[in-house]
């Protein structure tokens, strides 16, 4: 049996034992877990120990699952014991405690692998033991173990501002959560709290009553803003947020975001809530000179913002404040003299107060240094720690492992919650916890496997229920997905015939086969995998299995839920991350802002992993940031050349910034180079071919037709993405003479494209090849197959997509115009990158023009030269005014004019 610490039972001790004995029990594995404090009680810990029903949640109850995967848990939970309660409710934080106990419990009682042990009393030490830690407890004797887990919470708050006199007088409450604190002189005479955040909101209510005046002072003054009682969804954290670019920049980006919000919503709140899943990401971005002035000009701006009472609370706070029973200073304690039966105060703005009590409301301490935690400072001056960026907390890894000191021993240490605040910023509340537990506790026990028989693992250290055969296949398969090659099926194909109960090898192969638009394997691939997870499975590969299953058998909602979820609790998991986001090899289930939010969230997980700046590559310049993706774009290539999302991210530079004939002779030596085997071959010589249509360069564009993307060169649906898109927009600009050679294209392609496409991406582009193809009725059969499928995007787009283009067909123009201008801003819910998307542009253009709206046409045009250079658009535009259309003005295109000349 494999041992394991969890020292601290409080919320991120007790979710972390939790997540521990849950996951040993998915992977059978006989583990013992030692849960460790001082405390009497398991799961409430200082957060939620309290006993007064005043003292509520600061988040309402349908966000306090203890578990990511099982967002409405806590609650199921509270409506079992209360039918009345809703997910709005902001519950005292005593009932969390118990909630947070009663898990505990009944994990325990109900594990068959995982042995609980419940250890009262303090860890003050920890040194080397092997491969493990063994640590010194305070009543003596020593607990060895192979691995630990450090659930501190929060240090105790600082008290040198308090001086040595007060602090040694009895008058002083160092601590207001310790039993029996407020019990002593606090509940005699007058009072003075020293700080005004959310710990003085709880005293306060506490300790008011008719006879006694509750003074609260902080540097500041500020205190906590309030929650709505019914509050706003967030919205999402704009697109130009960067924390590289400094600090200044990144202050005025934020409040322009919350003014912004602030004017459409009516509250700032929401634009506050929505920067939650970036706030790590940005925070890791800044400087660390600029990190420290955070810390120091906005740190506390921020807190009142972001950590805001509950309705009820904030309540009671105004009733006191409009009786006079509770008064809010700006100041600082510069004297303090106690008495027998007072202390006399002195604040830094000439107030002079005498009151029974001062109380130590300054919240928990930043920093590790200085701390009169031993076990703290052992792990400090033993080296296997050292101070996390900023001074905050301690330096750990992506997975929570303690970072040692430069040269110091590298020990089994990990830490949640608190801790990890110096890298992450935003680490104590729930929602970030238990994601933090549940991905700690599986690191802990793949990294306890045993060693002479290591468990398998894919290259980002997810663990693989096969044999170490299959699970090679299916990282070389997955190195080729992630690359964009080719040969991802067969690998996978030859892993589950090695091992027919690999559930993520079924798994893999049914969402392949649905993204290429496939119907004939997928659906029994999906039932093996199902099949198999039921057989030999843990807990990351169960979920990964439902989530494709959802994504392919579900709703556009549910299954996006489902596979979000997924990498919530399982981050590390690239195929799924690769899955959500749409790129050359995936649709996504994400779009503009919220798949830019998912990949730039994840900047803490993957770091410089070439991977992962090829997807962060793409993200900037969906942004138009069109350096920062150049630059990101290089590292990902510099470290792996054929890096398929770099090298598409890098082609749409070119293409979005017009620089298309040094954008042309890149992705020529990029395809001489390295296009055999890539999987995305014909999607780069498309970028290519796009550079030729821009140059109006006709010659080029047909012999790059004939070479890269005749059917012989080109298989599957990429036969219509590509090459019978191409020849659409190639007849759409005027830039093919002749019959186009789509037959060919159609004979060749998969036939469900055409008639029931699973996609709605395949069913964009294959309405595109039969509007090719002129062939009307097929495009009807298409749009009574969009009507009647289960995603609603098929009706919303594909339908009215086929009726325009069979109106392009029949040049019914006028029909057409009408039917194509409101598909363009519903395009991007296809995946289809903006590249893409822009054929239908064209088609509305060419509609335009041949219906004779010229003026209209002429506007477009000049839309489109605002955006980038383009010869081709130069002489449609030309070609357009000299049909007659009337200008009033000049056009105006940003100064491409010239360079659309010149290129």
């Amino acid at each position: 049996m494999r041992r394991v610490a969890v020292v601290g039972a409080g919320a991120a001790g007790a979710l972390t034992a939790v997540q521990l004995m849950r996951q040993a029990d998915r992977l059978g594995r006989a583990v013992g877990v030692w849960l460790i404090d001082p405390g009497g009680r398991t799961g409430p810990g200082v957060a939620y120990g309290t006993c007064d029903p005043r003292h509520l949640l600061n988040v309402p109850a349908g966000r306090m699952s203890a578990f990511p995967d099982d967002p409405e848990h806590f609650l199921r939970w509270l409506t079992d014991r209360d039918p009345h309660a809703a997910a709005g409710d902001f519950v005292p934080r005593q009932v969390y405690g118990q909630y947070l106990t009663d898990i505990v419990e009944r994990t325990a009682a109900a594990s068959p692998h995982a042995r609980l042990h419940r250890v009262r009393d303090e860890v003050v030490a920890v040194r080397e033991q092997g491969f493990g830690p063994a640590l010194r407890l305070a009543g003596g004797g020593e607990l060895r173990v192979d691995a630990a887990v450090l659930a501190l919470g929060s240090l105790a708050p600082a008290q040198d501002w308090a001086g040595a006199e007060l602090r040694g007088s009895g008058r002083f409450v160092a601590d207001p959560w310790a039993p029996g604190a407020l019990d002593g002189p606090a509940g005699e005479g007058d009072v003075l709290l020293v700080g005004t955040g959310l710990t003085m909101v709880d005293v306060a209510a506490t300790l008011a009553r008719p006879d006694r005046v509750v003074y609260a002072v902080s540097r500041h003054g500020l205190l906590p803003q309030e929650h709505l009682p019914a509050a706003a969804p967030p919205v999402q954290a704009p697109p130009g947020l960067d924390g590289s670019r400094g600090l200044d920049v990144l202050r005025r980006s934020v409040r322009r975001h919350l003014s912004a919000t602030r004017r459409t919503c009516g509250d700032w709140r929401p634009a506050l809530d929505g920067l939650r899943p970036v706030t790590a990401a940005l925070w890791q971005q800044l400087p660390v000179a600029d990190r420290a002035r955070f810390l120091e000009e906005d740190l506390r701006v921020w807190e009142v913002h972001r950590h805001r009472m509950a309705p009820a609370s904030a309540a009671t706070l105004r009733t006191l404040l409009a009786s006079g029973r509770l008064r809010i200073g700006a100041g600082q304690v510069v004297a303090a003299v106690p008495a027998d039966d007072a202390v006399t105060v002195d604040l830094s703005d000439g107030t002079r107060l005498r009151v029974g009590a001062v109380v130590n409301c300054t919240g928990a301490r930043t920093g590790p240094r200085g701390t009169t935690a031993p076990l703290v400072r052992c792990v400090l001056e033993g080296g296997y720690g050292r101070p996390g960026p900023a001074g905050l907390g301690l330096d750990t890894a992506g997975d929570g492992r303690l970072v040692p000191a430069a040269g110091g021993p590298v020990l089994r240490l990990w830490a949640v919650g608190a801790a990890r605040r110096g890298n992450l910023l935003e680490t104590t509340a729930v929602p970030e916890i238990r994601a933090q537990a549940a991905e700690v506790a599986g690191t802990v026990l793949e990294a306890l496997t045993d060693r002479r028989t290591p468990a398998p693992t894919d290259r980002y250290g997810q663990r693989l229920s096969t044999s170490p055969e299959a699970a090679e296949l299916y990282d070389r398969a997955l190195g080729r997905i992630l690359a964009g090659r080719l040969g991802a099926e067969e690998l996978l194909g030859e892993a589950v015939a090695a091992d027919p109960d690999f559930a993520v090898g079924h798994a893999t192969l049914a969402l392949l086969g649905h993204e290429r638009g496939g119907v004939g394997q997928t659906p029994a691939a999906l039932a093996s995998a199902r099949r198999a997870a039921a057989v030999r499975a843990d807990d990351r590969e169960r979920s990964l299995v439902a989530a494709v299953d959802a994504c392919l058998t579900g709703t556009e909602e549910r299954g996006k839920a489902a596979l979000l979820g997924h990498i919530a609790a399982h981050p590390r998991d690239a195929l799924a991350v690769s899955a959500a986001v749409p790129t050359v090899s995936f649709n996504g289930v994400t779009a503009a802002e919220e798949a830019w939010a998912l990949v730039e969230g994840l900047s803490g997980t993957y770091g410089d992993d070439w991977w992962y700046l090829g997807q962060l590559a793409f993200v900037r310049q969906e942004q138009e940031r069109w350096e920062e993706a150049e630059a990101l774009a290089c590292r990902a290539l510099a470290a792996q050349p054929d890096a398929g999302h770099a090298v598409h991210a890098r082609a749409h530079v070119y293409y979005e910034t017009g620089e298309h004939r040094v954008g042309l002779a890149w992705l020529d030596e990029w395809l001489r180079r390295h296009g055999d085997g890539a999987a995305q071959r014909s999607h780069v010589a498309w970028h290519a071919a796009l550079h030729e249509l821009s140059l109006d360069d006709r010659p080029a564009l047909l012999r790059r037709y004939r070479d890269e993307l005749v059917a012989c060169r080109v298989g599957g649906g990429r036969l219509l993405v590509d090459s019978a898109s191409l020849l659409w927009r190639a007849r759409m600009t005027d830039s093919w003479s002749g019959e186009l050679p789509v037959a060919e294209l159609l004979h060749a392609a998969p036939p469900h494209w055409l008639d029931a496409p699973a996609t709605s991406f395949a069913a964009l582009h294959g309405a595109l090849a039969l509007a090719a193809a002129g062939d009307v009725d097929a495009l009807g059969r298409l749009r009574a197959h969009a009507l009647a499928h289960h995603q609603a995007v098929f009706a919303l787009l594909v339908a009215p997509l086929c009726e325009a283009l069979s109106a392009v067909v029949r040049e019914e123009w006028r029909q057409a115009v009408r039917r194509l201008r409101p598909l363009l801003p519903l395009l991007a819910r296809t995946g289809a990158s903006k590249a893409q998307q822009e054929v239908v542009e064209e088609t509305l253009l060419h509609a335009l023009i041949a219906g004779g709206e010229y003026d209209r046409a002429e506007r477009l045009l000049a839309d489109r030269l605002e955006r980038r250079a383009s010869p081709l658009d130069w002489r449609r535009l030309e070609a357009v005014r000299g049909r007659g259309a009337r200008w009033r003005g000049p056009v105006v295109v940003g100064g491409s004019w010239e360079r659309a000349r010149s290129a």
